[in-house]
């Protein structure tokens, strides 16, 4: 019998077998991806009571270099490797994957140390909203240093991504808490951290590319000691250093929490080199030859010429001493920086930390015990475990952290805010406060605080007359619909609304207006006479002169002498739509606010002279004679002291 026709399809026993179809990924599982310069690790798991049972890791390393340093060079390579790893852990589990929790690394972290300062008007009790200004000032300052020298183009790529505050200073005494306590100078050590966007840009770009939504962001060192040191142990003074390839992340801890974090861009890929230089190896060679020295007397490898060389421990340690030297040196001096000398212990994790000899280096340079310095992995029981695979590998710090952060919500994947309506970009949700996500989403001080618009500054008569501009509108902030604070702490699921503070209309003055509080006078702008009408410029010159009186002229019989001035009409009160406020012995005329609001004292602090962001001593505020606060309303008529004191003597 001939077989039937088909019309050019194959029958249906010769069709191509279908793939299974894959369940949705549970809402209970944990997908963690670790994008490093050398390889990307995936882990899966679900949360067991307080600790992670990891399922499922899939490992696969870059075949070409398309990570430097930690940053990604090569989208299209770096997803390509990333979809195997996904597809090899989908097929294990059964499920298609569909959320991801990631890190951010890369060269360009960097971070810059500041310090701000704020001088109450009394000796009063510190609360949350107080100390929130205070470091949002030291921020402040931080950002302006780092951008200080970056040109325009370069500081808009940066952004910040986390500060933590070094120390606090009340009335000159360190503290390492200000809340309740009472004070009336205040000062904030701070060392904040930047992140160019191309980094973070790049690494949502691979995510889309593989369908998968970013659950979860946080910098790597933060994820690898969440994974290495449990939060028991961060009362001490400890340190992790997560060396990769391209990169060395180091984070530290003490008092309870994370103190500063930063990273160096010498690592794994050095010591490599140094062993491809010397016995002629390609790159996968000399990283054999690395890491298998660390366990074995001997390697016998064949160089790029076809030879065949055995070499022995000590004279690859002989080898790599420059450059493990240079490492060693980097990462103490690093942790130096960050920590303000040696912590207590240091723990060494990710690949690199499999070096022979590297503890010893490390514990050298930072002149501690040998015994204080340890290879991470003993800990990760603490939050993880798992039926079917060793975790203790230190080369599991990121991936592991990723995932564990995420999973006992040290960074949870449920932990979304919204800021104006879009999801903002989190990087870490430990106690964050309304001032934390703004600042981690391109806002900064300058957008909380409402300045006056600019003033116009003219000579009148051979002085000096100030007028200033409208002041500036407030910032306006809710969290869930209601008013708050920027030390207002969020949870998960919060919605911020928030609108920047708006700076004030320029002053704007016509020559009309001036010459309404001179009657009898008139007057010339840079010695020509211009219409009543003239807007007055910055600058401008101002000469008045009585107004000129024709002759008397005889009056009729019976009819009072009278005389005539050739002078504008006065123009009319405007005492209902005018307040005015003498500043330090100045007055100063100001419209009434469109609302009706009042103005308070902190409105008038432009017009003083003082530049609180770059305070140059203490701070008087007094009204009608009494001290006085930032917020302290003022009526028409009001005297205002605002001025630095001379050491401690006050006017």
């Amino acid at each position: 019998m001939r077989p039937a026709n088909t019309g050019g399809k194959r029958p249906p026993h010769d069709s191509k077998p279908k793939k299974p179809k894959l369940k949705p990924q549970p809402a209970d599982m944990v997908f963690a991806l670790d994008i490093g310069t050398r390889s990307i690790i995936g882990i899966a798991g679900t949360v067991d009571g307080e600790r992670l049972k990891v399922t499922a890791i899939e490992k696969e390393e870059h075949a070409q270099r398309s990570m430097i340093d930690g940053q990604i060079e090569d989208i299209d390579e770096v997803a390509k490797v990333a979809r195997v790893v996904k597809g090899r852990l989908e097929g294990k589990l059964g499920c298609r994957l569909k959320r991801v929790c990631v890190a951010a690394a890369g060269r360009a972290l960097q971070t810059q140390k500041a310090s701000y300062e704020l001088e109450l008007p009394q000796l009063q009790r510190l609360d949350e909203e107080i100390i929130s200004r205070l470091e949002a000032g030291a921020i402040c300052e931080a950002e302006n240093a780092f951008n200080s020298g970056l040109d325009s183009e370069n500081a808009r790529r940066f952004y910040l991504v986390g500060h933590t505050v070094v120390q606090y200073y009340a009335d000159n005494y360190p503290l390492s808490n200000l809340l309740e306590h009472q004070a009336r100078r205040i000062r904030a050590d701070v060392i904040a951290t930047f992140l160019p966007s191309e980094v973070v840009d790049s690494l949502y770009t691979v995510m889309k590319k593989l369908e998968l939504e970013v659950a979860s962001l946080t910098l790597e060192p933060i994820a690898a000691i969440n994974a290495v040191i449990p939060k028991k142990l961060r009362l001490l003074n400890l340190a992790l250093v997560d060396i990769g390839a391209g990169t060395s992340d180091i984070a530290v801890c003490r008092d309870g929490g994370i103190a500063g974090y930063t990273m160096a861009t010498v690592a794994g890929d050095e010591i490599t080199e140094s062993l491809m230089k010397k016995y002629l190896l390609d790159f996968n060679t000399a990283e054999l030859v690395k890491t298998q020295l660390g366990t074995q007397k001997t390697v016998s490898v064949t160089d790029i010429l076809g030879m065949e060389q055995t070499i022995s421990q000590e004279d690859m340690l002989a080898c790599i001493e420059d450059s493990a030297s240079e490492l060693c040196s980097e990462i103490a001096e690093r942790i130096r920086q960050v920590n303000g000398g040696p912590p207590s212990a240091v723990f060494l994790a990710g690949g690199g930390s499999k070096l022979a000899g590297l503890r010893e280096g490390v514990a050298k340079q930072l002149k501690m015990d040998l015994n204080r310095v340890v290879i991470g992995g003993n800990n990760f029981q603490a939050y993880a475990y798992s039926d079917e695979y060793n975790i203790n590998d230190p080369e599991y710090a990121t991936p592991l952290g990723i995932a564990v952060s995420a999973g006992l919500n040290l960074i949870n994947e449920s932990f979304q805010i919204t800021l104006n309506g879009a999801r903002a970009k989190l990087f870490r949700n430990n106690a964050m406060t309304v001032m934390d996500i703004l600042m981690m989403n391109g806002y900064t001080y300058q957008d909380f605080m409402p300045r006056s618009g600019p003033k116009l500054t003219i000579l009148l008569d051979g002085k000096q007359s100030v007028y200033y501009g409208s002041p500036g509108e407030p910032a306006r902030l809710l969290l869930n619909g209601r008013e708050a604070k920027l030390s207002s702490v969020v949870h998960a699921g919060d919605a911020i609304d928030f609108t920047p503070a708006a700076h004030g209309k320029p002053a704007q003055l016509r020559l009309g207006e001036l010459l309404a509080a001179y009657p009898g006078r008139e007057a010339t702008v840079n010695g020509r006479e211009v219409p009543a009408d003239t807007l007055l410029k910055q600058g401008d010159v101002v000469v008045t002169r009585e107004v000129r009186k024709e002759p008397a002229l005889e009056a009729p019989e019976g009819v009072a002498e009278t005389s005539r001035e050739t002078r504008e009409p006065e123009a009319p009160a405007e005492e209902d739509e005018r307040v005015v406020f003498f500043v330090n012995n100045q007055p100063v005329v100001l419209s009434r606010k469109p609302d009706g609001a009042p103005y308070y004292l902190m409105d008038m602090i432009e017009m003083s002279g003082i530049n609180l962001d770059n305070p140059t001593g203490r701070v008087i505020l007094r009204v009608n004679g009494a001290d006085a606060a930032f917020l302290q309303t003022l009526n028409n008529g009001d005297r205002l002291d605002i001025y630095y004191a001379s050491g401690d003597a006050e006017k």
